[in-house]
């Protein structure tokens, strides 16, 4: 008889975002890793709307962004828990390339796409602004992908995104855009702020067109389990992500920090990773 073959609905967030195309990469690799997984993907409303779908149980596993993940994470009694850490988001404006906006500064008053109404990354960008007493026009998205548009087009002055491979970053680029982030006081005024970030640097070459590294504030996004997700269920995810780490990272460049050894460093506290993944990490040396 065949073992048993476990089905795991993954949330996601609203097409054009980056979470669905990590998400995809992410079922993809594990489901060829592991013959006992089949993960499966739904499009969801972002990180607002995963944390009470995984609390009541709705999907088993969710992406969660930075800044969200740390208020989920820090909530007394919380039975949410870290199954791997994706990557840490840097978060940093783009205009067009004959943009006046050199600064962030530049910005006030001017209409700003923050992203869609749940994710994560919007509430890091309302988190920078607030941090830096700057007031935009914000706008926000019902799809990601709606953003660039009115980019192009002149409807908003900038488009705030995070990380490595976020796809409207990607495409604006391509066209010359220019990236804007905080500068060092800036950085600092920010962290002094909000404690639960840190300071983070996109790489070099990360974006056409980017040639230097840009520095900014983010955190750590993370896949999380349901409470309740079986101990088995876990630990196979975890061994499953740690043999796919080589393959998810030639497919997609933000998950080459989806690792087992940086879901360690990344928790908050060891107690807040899954007892089944931690089962795993202390199995190949990465715990104690």
């Amino acid at each position: 008889m065949n073992p048993l073959v476990f089905t795991l609905v993954l949330g996601t967030a609203t097409p054009g975002g980056g979470f669905p195309v990590f998400g995809a990469a992410y079922s993809e690799a594990l489901n060829a890793q592991e013959p006992r997984l089949r993960i499966e993907t739904r499009n969801t409303k972002g990180s607002t709307e995963n944390v009470p779908l995984l609390e009541a149980g709705k999907i088993d596993l969710g992406l969660v962004a930075g800044e969200l993940a740390s208020v989920a994470l820090a909530k007394p009694g919380t039975e949410l828990r870290i199954v791997a850490a994706m990557y840490s988001s840097p978060g940093m404006f783009i205009v067009k390339a004959e943009s006046p906006v050199r600064r962030i500064a530049d910005l006030k008053d001017k209409p700003v796409v923050l992203g869609t109404q749940g994710s994560g990354i919007t509430v890091l960008g309302r988190t920078v602004l607030n941090s830096l007493d700057i007031k935009i026009t914000e706008i926000t998205l019902e799809k990601a992908a709606d953003g660039p548009p009115m980019l192009d087009d002149g409807r908003a002055a900038a488009l705030w995104g995070a990380g490595v491979g976020w796809p409207a970053f990607t495409a604006i680029a391509k066209a010359g855009g220019r990236f804007v982030g905080p500068d060092a006081d800036e950085v600092k005024r920010i962290l002094a702020r909000n404690p639960s970030l840190q300071a983070v640097t996109l790489p070099a070459k990360s974006y056409p067109g980017q040639d230097a590294p840009i520095h900014s504030v983010g955190s750590w996004s993370y896949v999380f389990a349901r409470p309740g997700l079986p101990d088995e269920q876990a630990y196979l995810l975890a061994r499953a992500l740690h043999r796919a780490e080589g393959p998810l990272a030639a497919r997609l460049d933000q998950a080459k920090e989806t690792t087992a050894a940086n879901t360690v460093t990344a928790a908050p506290r060891p107690e807040l990773i899954h007892p089944g993944a931690l089962k795993y990490f202390r199995e190949i040396g990465l715990v104690r």
